[in-house]
């Protein structure tokens, strides 16, 4: 089969289907030049290829290495059902290139009428200067142009020239991740350059390194003596932990099966995890607009690990479990799942488990229900801001939730939704307890 960039391009629709049903395969990777599959959807206009991208996840406002989004790409090739589309999905209509343009100073240079008609009605700004001095109004002919002008006064926009102002800040500037990234499995030990050791835990070491010049995470599990056995069961196990098809789910990229040496390989997240943003970092501020953001990217991403047939085996939600993308984007670290050869009944976060899941043995426990119980702890947190019995060592937690009815307490401050959500997801019979798709639309009201 041809490569995902050369199926887009051509519109095999098809074979972009297939592709994308092997969770293995990332669907943000980028090409040489940082061309996504939906920046090649866009600019070819397969209007069905860059629907079906967008609904397995696609990251609307990824960049190329030209700065340029699928909006820059189908507004200057006239692809007007597709701007719409990406408009729909919250793509950035002032997004602006390398050179400062934005999608409608394509559209305007490239003579595509209808299209910067449109984009302006959706709020792109006709006097917004780029590196050059040049607006989009510069850039059109002049009946276009005096359309435009009318059009932005009637949407009452201020016609003086606004001038060109770096907007990385915002954090839209993420690049089309390095398809090097998800190309390879085995990895060489030899290959991994491990600079600083950032943190050390029953499970392993956790190094900060690089890898094919790309800043990775390598997990060193902690294994008294690496087996044959130990060796076979980690080859076996960790390709499960490949998911790259949904923008919630951060993937293993590969691994190092080198005993006395197994190493899982991650991309490095700037922001660390969710616990340390909130509870220890005070680089960014977890308002309540940012907290439920936070709630229906981890919805969205259980949701789709629920889909996954067998599930993935012991993997336990919490805060320390979500990383957080470079544009604070949550995700669920597939490194921190545990293989069937790590210390079997040992847990070490147990403020999170379902009552059940401290009780009973893993076959015996609903793992879909014990998730939803995991997950209300976090909504609690998300509003709180507090650590789950944080005067209890983990010891204590476990024995009293699983024994004495251990229950986090709803303060008052929190918002009546939030406070009948947090309860409903917490049931006490895990046979009642919701799935992650019924309250993903509850958690998307709650955040409009």
């Amino acid at each position: 089969m041809e490569d995902i960039f050369s199926l887009c391009r051509e519109g095999n629709a098809f074979h972009v289907r297939v592709w994308l049903d092997n969770p293995e395969n990332d669907l943000n990777q980028g090409d040489h030049h940082g061309f996504s599959p939906l920046h090649w959807a866009s600019r070819e206009g397969r209007t069905n290829i860059v629907d079906m991208l967008i609904l397995r996840g696609a990251r609307i406002n990824a960049t190329n290495m030209g700065d340029d989004t699928a909006l820059h790409l189908a507004s200057s090739h006239g692809h007007r059902e597709i701007m719409l589309m990406l408009l729909n999905n919250k793509a950035d209509i002032n997004a602006i290139n390398e050179h400062g343009n934005t999608p409608l100073h394509y559209a305007c240079f490239w003579g595509q009428d209808q299209v910067a008609e449109d984009l302006v009605a959706n709020g792109s700004l006709v006097s917004l200067q780029n590196k050059y001095g040049e607006t989009p109004l510069d850039k059109s002919r002049y009946p276009l142009a005096k359309r435009l002008q009318d059009k932005a006064t009637q949407m009452g926009q201020e016609l003086n020239k606004i001038p060109y102002k770096d907007q990385s800040w915002r954090g839209y500037k993420t690049r089309s991740r390095d398809a090097t990234l998800s190309r390879y499995s085995g990895i060489d030990i030899n290959q991994l350059n491990l600079q600083v050791r950032i943190a050390s835990s029953h499970s392993g070491d956790l190094w900060r390194g690089t890898w094919q010049s790309n800043d990775i995470v390598a997990r060193v599990l902690n294994i008294r003596e690496v087996t044959q056995r130990i060796s076979r069961d980690f080859a076996e196990e960790y390709p499960r932990l490949r998911v790259f098809s949904h923008p919630n789910v951060l993937p293993v990229l590969g691994c190092s099966n080198q005993p006395p040496n197994l190493v899982c390989i991650s991309q490095y997240q700037p922001y660390g995890s969710l616990y340390n943003l909130l509870h220890e970092s005070t680089s960014v501020v977890v308002d309540h607009a940012q907290a439920l953001k936070f709630a229906v990217d981890l919805a969205r991403g259980m949701a789709y690990l629920h889909t996954l047939e067998p599930l993935i085996p012991h993997y336990y939600l919490s805060s320390k479990h979500i990383m957080i993308d470079e544009d604070l984007t949550a995700r669920v670290n597939m490194a921190d799942a545990k293989f069937t050869f790590q210390e079997r009944g040992k847990l070490y976060s147990p403020a999170w488990m379902a009552p059940e899941a401290l009780q009973k043995k893993q076959d015996d426990i609903n793992v879909r229900a014990s998730d939803m119980w995991s997950f209300a702890i976090l909504l609690w947190e998300l509003a709180t801001r507090e650590v789950p019995f944080s005067d209890m060592s983990p010891m204590e937690i476990g024995m009293k939730i699983a024994l004495e009815g251990l229950r986090i307490t709803i303060p008052p401050g929190i918002s009546p939704h939030m406070s009948k959500l947090v309860r409903i997801c917490m049931n006490e019979d895990p046979g009642k307890r919701p799935n992650f798709d019924m309250i993903l639309p509850i958690l998307e009201k709650m955040k409009h």
